[in-house]
């Protein structure tokens, strides 16, 4: 039988009937801060789930089963959870829409795309279609009083079959691209987020907090894992949470553990720094893992160094979670290891032409998911040799442990064919610039040397930062070759801030992008004739 996110909730039902699967936050009415939580046990959430089933499967009476239907939603909050759930066991096919796809002529083209045949949305999204193609619903709060039609048989699925619609977090063309996930590739997710979900203690539940969006694959694959062993799961006031608010969390709700993007983790990395009380408190915690980025190699070190029990869960949107690091305190704990039950290749590609960190010999291996492994995306988005060329890049340093070295794209190639490790700068540059600096990426692919665009942290003289940033990378710099350096303040290009194209999910930068709409300026660094 095929495991989905239906029969993991059907079964811990079961299992953890009056054990609170959500936190809800209530606030306070002119504050705005958290007066309490509010438990939801996982009767009521399945519950909840057959009632809004059973108003959507009336509301949308004439739209035949296995049908697409779209949700454009935000996906922080248990309705929205409620919704998609409801969706699918209404017998419908959800295409999830983040908030962050703000022009509807975009949710437009993937709806048509897919197929769908209607639109559900949040409410403050109303003004916004009114010349939608598709029949639209308001994603409103449902009573048992509204669903009191029959519950929905749900037809017979084969593996093949489409059981979510999530979409790129990065942009082609302008759009992002579909990615359908069959109900064999769903099988697999539950497999891996059992994994990755595993207690530390049997002797307690396990309590950890949303890491974003249910429109978006990390916390949908996070929660299917948090139901199978009878967790909690907290809904903070934003993703983004102060450390305060963690710590509430922690005395409040009994968080034991924590799941956060690594852009948001970082934050209170660097916070307990200089707040004692919240590095010990993050010490205590059984897990902090992270995910979406790596961290930056200081905070990293800082999170080991004070006994921080960190994992890293590395994967996509097209693949959900792919790798998880062995965690615990030696010298190996932040090396990758695929989950159990997949069927990967880590295949040699060309070996990296650079002498920074002994990379010169080193072989790089791209992560490919084959064919066979259940969690091989859609055949739409495979290559053509049948199996899934994720992009990523990785270096082997023990037999089947990793560490990661970048995607693909990463390593960019310069005019004569050699590649260059961009991130390694970009690292160099956060380590030795951290505060002169709020973001930067490096380009230059297809040029004789690498440049770098700098949005900066501060007001400060744009000639005197780059005079500083090359001051403080000289050393990193003086051991790389000649078409890897960035060694004259020529090369550094200096914008104001959110300038640099991000993906819309998890505001990664773009580097192509960044190729593409900065071309004309790095025509002129190079002295390109136009």
């Amino acid at each position: 039988m095929l495991k989905s996110h239906l029969t993991v909730l059907e079964t811990s039902a079961s299992l953890y009937s009056s054990s609170p699967v959500f936190k809800i936050p209530r606030l306070d009415a002119l504050t705005g801060q958290v007066q309490e939580w509010e438990s939801i046990t996982y009767h009521k959430f399945q519950s909840d789930v057959v009632t809004y089933a059973r108003y959507w499967a009336r509301a949308l009476e004439g739209v035949p089963q296995r049908s697409v239907v779209g949700l454009w939603i935000g996906g922080f909050t248990y309705m929205d959870v409620l919704h998609i759930y409801g969706i699918s066991r209404a017998g419908y096919i959800p295409q999830l829409f983040s908030v962050r796809l703000p022009n509807p002529a975009v949710i437009y083209e993937l709806l048509h795309r897919a197929n769908a045949k209607a639109l559900i949305h949040d409410s403050t999204f109303a003004s916004e279609l009114k010349d939608c193609p598709l029949p639209t619903f308001f994603a409103r709060s449902v009573a048992k009083s509204d669903a009191e039609e029959p519950l929905p048989v749900l037809p017979d699925i084969n593996e093949e079959d489409i059981a979510f619609v999530f979409h790129t977090s990065g942009s082609t063309s302008g759009s992002p691209k579909l990615v359908p996930c069959s109900y064999r590739w769903l099988n697999s997710a539950v497999s891996k987020s059992y994994q990755a979900s595993l207690p530390q203690s049997l002797e307690r539940q396990d309590v950890t907090v949303w890491m974003g969006s249910m429109c978006h694959i990390g916390q949908t694959f996070m929660l299917i894992g948090s139901l199978q062993h009878g967790s909690c799961v907290i809904q903070p006031t934003t993703i983004a949470f102060s450390s305060e608010e963690l710590i509430q969390m922690v005395h409040g709700c009994g968080l034991n553990r924590l799941n956060q993007f690594a852009a948001f983790l970082a934050i209170h990395l660097r916070r307990s720094r200089n707040d004692a009380k919240l590095l010990s408190m993050l010490a205590s915690l059984d897990e902090v893992l992270y995910s979406g980025l790596p961290l930056p190699r200081d905070e990293e070190e800082w999170a080991y160094t004070n006994g921080i029990k960190l994992r890293n869960l590395f994967g996509s949107t097209e693949c959900g979670a792919m790798l998880l690091s062995l965690g615990g305190r030696d010298r190996n704990a932040p090396l990758l290891r695929p989950l159990e039950g997949v069927s990967y290749e880590f295949r040699p590609i060309a070996p990296a032409a650079s002498e920074s960190d002994h990379q010169s010999t080193a072989r790089l291996l791209e992560l490919v998911i084959r064919a066979g492994s259940g969690d091989c995306p859609h055949t739409s988005l495979r290559h053509p040799d049948g199996d899934f060329h994720t992009g990523d890049l990785f270096q082997e340093p023990s037999p089947g442990l990793y560490v990661f070295r970048g995607r693909d794209d990463d390593w960019i190639k310069s005019e004569n064919s050699l590649r260059c490790d961009t991130k390694a700068i970009e690292d160099n540059v956060r380590a030795m610039c951290g505060n002169l600096i709020a973001e930067c990426v490096v380009v230059g692919s297809g040029r004789p040397s690498p440049a770098m665009f700098i949005e900066p942290a501060s007001d400060m003289d744009h000639n005197k930062l780059k005079k500083e940033i090359i001051r403080k990378t000289r050393q990193f710099h003086s051991r790389r070759y000649l078409h890897e350096r960035i060694t004259s303040a020529n090369m550094i290009v200096i914008l104001p801030p959110k300038t640099l194209p991000r993906t819309a999910t998890k505001g990664n930068i773009r580097r192509k992008a960044v190729e593409e709409t900065f071309k004309a300026q790095l025509d002129q660094l190079y002295g390109v004739s136009q």
